[in-house]
């Protein structure tokens, strides 16, 4: 009788403690994206203004100006906000960072104020084929009796993109 509790204490024991562990698997992966790129497709051009008692001139990104004050637009030059081509992952989304405060378009010792930039696309965009293109416009303030002359940024004005 002995043996026979004995045998079945040893039972018992051996399922209760049978499985004290347990193994599962799992793959891995990973999915490179297309990286994503600018490039600039048009520069920025205000075109011809008459400064007469100053003012500001905006151009917006779709290519119109507005002025202000007593800046007075002239016809027939070649107005163009700045333009890019970004491109990236389809279906993914991306987010502009335009320049930030003031800079200078100068002519020599004369300067204008550039500001206030803007884009089509309110700050963001998504990728529809794997491009997409904005424009961005911006804001010059003219002195009265500004000299004539053309004014040109001192350097480059950056842009960004990345994807959200």
């Amino acid at each position: 009788m002995r043996s026979l509790h004995l045998l079945i204490l040893i039972l018992v024991s051996s399922a209760a403690f049978g499985q004290t562990q347990a193994t599962a698997t799992f793959t891995a992966s990973v999915t490179i994206i297309e990286p994503i790129g600018i490039t600039n497709t048009a520069e920025m051009n205000f075109a011809a203004l008459d400064a007469k008692s100053g003012g500001s001139v905006i151009l917006t990104p779709d290519n119109d100006r507005l002025a202000s004050g007593g800046v007075e637009l002239a016809d027939g030059t070649n107005v163009s906000a700045a333009s890019f081509r970004v491109t990236g992952q389809q279906g993914f989304s991306f987010a502009i960072s335009l320049p930030q405060g003031e800079y200078h378009l100068t002519n020599g010792s004369q300067n204008i104020i550039l500001k206030d930039f803007t884009t089509n696309l309110d700050g963001s965009g998504n990728f529809s084929g794997g491009t997409a293109e904005f424009r961005v416009g911006a804001t010059v303030e003219i002195e009265p009796g500004q000299q004539p002359g053309t004014y040109n940024s001192i350097g480059e004005l950056p842009v960004t993109v990345h994807y959200n």
